[in-house]
């Protein structure tokens, strides 16, 4: 018997044993996203459960964030792995500027994503027709720590109105946008996302409400005088949203996951992989990841360096880089 008690007790300490390695081999890696309104929160999740269940001994995580400029410091900071991010914020943070002058931040690139739509958003009957109209109004132009702020505040300039002079203006999420205008508390958002966003689609299907989507595609030569080409033409489709009864002339720019300077070749490549052969995964929870191409993968689409693991991934595919 206690012959039996002692192999017992040596099978379970090994068993033990086994489990610990196995959680210590464990890596826990965290993604930023941004609010639960916009479109990164959700692609985020299923990244994050994409990962999890396909990647041997990684746990990933989606954080809850206020978009592309707090991802961007959460990596520099060490406290996320990858980050959601559109093209012009990320290119900020590499090179120290605008909302990163306390330091810049070694990005590199995964994969370039989708195109992120601008939205200028207001209702019938606060009296905005166009981008002018939004002189003297109550104006949100996105959540603190969002790339929504970033682009807003270039597109407001181009529009040769002054963000803090010519508006009351409001930092909401899309959401809290969204909340706001429905309760007449503002009279037009700005908010950069993909396409549909359920905000944006739960305020157009509001009883009593008719949303108007307000042109500004105009603005983006001048943006791109100053930003080095970042911008481009693009249109909110009619019918896009609903009540939405013409198309919506806007400006874009890309999106792209990035990760920080220390992630290995063989992770980087082993993700960037996984994305591409699981992409129906992520188009059954949004339909913008049907972006996710190896087409898409060329340097104009990014300002910021590739990851070569990544890189090596892509090219092996066929793009042009």
């Amino acid at each position: 018997m206690k012959r039996g008690f002692k192999i017992a007790l040596a099978a379970m300490t090994a068993a033990a044993l086994a489990a610990g390695v196995a959680q210590a081999q464990m890596k826990t890696i965290a993604i930023g996203t941004g609010g639960t309104g916009g479109v990164y929160y959700p692609i985020g999740g299923a990244l994050a459960n994409l990962l999890s269940k396909n990647m041997p001994n990684m746990q990933a995580t989606a954080q809850v964030t206020g978009g592309s400029v707090d991802n961007l410091k959460l990596i520099g900071s060490g406290q996320s792995e990858i980050g959601f991010s559109m093209a012009d914020a990320a290119v900020d943070a590499l090179n120290g500027e605008d909302k990163f002058k306390s330091g810049k931040v070694p990005l590199r690139t995964l994969m370039v994503l989708y195109p992120n739509i601008m939205h200028v958003v207001s209702i019938e009957g606060t009296g905005v027709e166009k981008m002018a109209d939004l002189k003297g109004k109550r104006v949100s132009t996105g959540a603190p720590g969002s790339a929504t702020e970033v682009m807003a505040f270039r597109v407001i300039e181009a529009a040769g109105l002054d963000k803090d002079k010519d508006m009351k203006r409001e930092r909401l999420s899309v959401a809290e946008s969204v909340n706001a205008l429905k309760d007449r508390k503002i009279d037009a958002f700005f908010w950069v996302g993909g396409l549909p966003t359920a905000g944006v689609t739960d305020l157009a299907a509001t009883p009593g409400v008719k949303i108007k989507m307000i042109d500004h595609t105009e603005v983006v030569a001048k943006m791109n005088a100053k930003y080095n080409n970042l911008y481009s033409p693009a249109v909110i489709k009619a019918g896009t949203y609903p009540g939405q009864d013409k198309d919506n002339q806007v400006s874009a720019v890309w999106n792209i996951l990035v990760t920080g300077d220390k992630m290995s070749d063989q992770e980087a490549y082993d993700i960037v992989k996984l994305i591409v052969d699981k992409k129906a995964d992520l188009v059954a929870v949004h339909q913008d990841a049907a972006s996710f191409s190896v087409e898409n993968q060329i340097v104009a689409n990014t300002p910021v360096p590739w990851h070569p693991g990544a890189a090596k991934f892509f090219k092996e595919r066929g793009a042009k880089m």
